[in-house]
Order: structure tokens, then sequence, then C-alpha cells
């Protein structure tokens, strides 16, 4: 009995191993085949994705989604996502890839697959000039707002001491919103984000307090769709070495590509 379940497991076992690779590589074959990529953007993320006064998403995420569509020869269809769905609506196959200031980590791993790396991004702790924040012990009994579920919110619990008040808020805006309202302290956000509050609000006197994490962004693509991770690949080398991703860098973020892990 023991050896007759051993074989029927190891049969379903085979089966299921042999279903895997054809259910998990039609992404690209139907996205060729529909003329049609769905990729998952940023609205409250500027400069990577933001809604410019004619309404329509721009940003260098836009940017980067509409050179992958050209490059494949198929129209795109922008798809506006939060930091708290995105890796869902990859996942659900509402978008073929993720481009929304997406950084990669080992629990991000284990549910979707990343590309090699596009554009830079930092992440930092940002307050007023007189809110003295030196050293990550100096933000005990301070407020800080963050987006529930972005890389922020992950950084700051590591580094936050004992008395920090940590409020989440559900998308960019919230957190940028409740900055400015004075809601919170200090704000744990992306530079790029920060840089843009600055300069559209000088009268907060904001400033850069600490570095939270380095982390470039990168595509996020379905687990086991490697035949499209490949394809966006060998287009983010090729417009790497063609100098228009560094376009898009200093364009954007006013800053150079820099060196970008693959």
């Amino acid at each position: 009995m023991q050896h007759r379940t051993f074989l029927k497991g190891a049969v379903a076992l085979a089966l299921s191993a042999a279903l895997v690779p054809a259910f998990a590589q039609t992404a690209l074959d139907d996205v060729m085949a529909k003329k049609l990529i769905l990729i998952a953007i940023p609205t409250d993320a500027a400069p990577y994705g933001f809604v410019g006064t004619d309404l329509k998403p721009q940003g260098l995420d836009v940017d980067m989604a509409e050179l992958i569509a050209a490059k494949l020869g198929v129209k795109v269809e922008l798809v506006p996502v939060t930091s708290a769905n995105r890796i869902p609506y990859l996942q659900t196959k509402k978008a073929d890839l993720v481009i929304s200031t997406l950084g990669k980590n080992a629990e991000r791993e284990k549910v979707i697959d990343f590309t090699a790396a596009y554009s830079p991004f930092f992440q930092a702790i940002f307050g007023p000039k007189n809110v003295v924040v030196k050293t990550p012990a100096d933000l005990a009994g301070k407020t800080i707002g963050v987006t529930r579920g972005a890389m922020e919110d992950q950084e700051v619990g590591k580094i936050a001491p004992p008395g920090v008040d940590i409020k989440r808020f559900e998308d960019m805006n919230g957190t940028v919103s409740a900055y400015a309202a004075g809601q919170v302290q200090l704000m744990g956000v992306g530079a790029s984000v920060a840089g843009n509050f600055m300069a559209k609000n000088p009268q907060v006197s904001t400033e850069y307090k600490l570095l939270l994490k380095d982390s470039p962004n990168f595509i996020g693509v379905a687990k086991g769709e490697d035949k499209l991770k490949a394809k966006v690949n060998e287009i983010i080398a090729a417009a790497k070495a063609s100098g228009e991703l560094n376009k898009m860098a200093l364009k954007w973020l006013g800053r150079p590509l820099g060196d970008l892990p693959s």
C-alpha cells in the first residue's frame, strides 16, 4: 500500500512538473498574439509615475513602459497601481509587467521574478530643518509617515528605536499630504518624491535626514515567465548600451543612470 501510494504521488508530481512550463511560459506569446501588453505603473510617485496637467500618466516608469512596448512592436495599456496592489495585479494577470518603482528583496522574490534594474532609486527619511535627526536613535519620540507595504515601510521598521510612532498611509499621496499637513513630523519616501515635494513646497524647509536603503528599480514579472523576462532583459541591455536609459534618468531624476545591477 505504501509503495502504491508512493507511485501515485510520484506520477502526480511528474505530471504537475510537466504541466508547469507549458503554463508558465505563455505570457510573451500571449502579448505578441494580442499585440498588446498590460503594464502596471504608478500615478502617485512623481517623477516615476504621475498624472500630468493633461490628465495622462507620465514619468520615468511610463516612458519605460512605452519603450518596452515599442521594442516589442505592440501597443501598451497602462494599468494604474498602488504600492499595496502592484504585486497582486501581477499575480492575478491584471498586468503582464510591473514598472512601478519596484525594489527587489528576498520576500518579493518568493512570489514574483525580476528583470535587470532599469533606473536608480533610494529611500530616506526627510523632515524639516528644525527637527534634529542624525542617527536612528534620534527618531525616538517622533512620528514618521510611510506608505503601507512600500520599501520605506519595511526599512523604517528595521532601524526604528522604541518610542517611534510609525503612521502608515495607503498611497504615496497620503503619506506626503500627511507630512505637509503636519500630521507627522517626518516622512520615509523615495528621494525623488521628496525632491519633487521640496521643489513645490520650499516654505516647509524639508531636508534629507537618514538613508534607509539604496534600492534600484526592477521590473516585476510573474513567477516562471522566463521567456518574457529574458526578452525584457534584452530590451533593457540594449537601451542601457544605447544611452536611452541614461537619457531617462537625466530627464526625470536629474542624475545619471550610474551602475545598475543586472
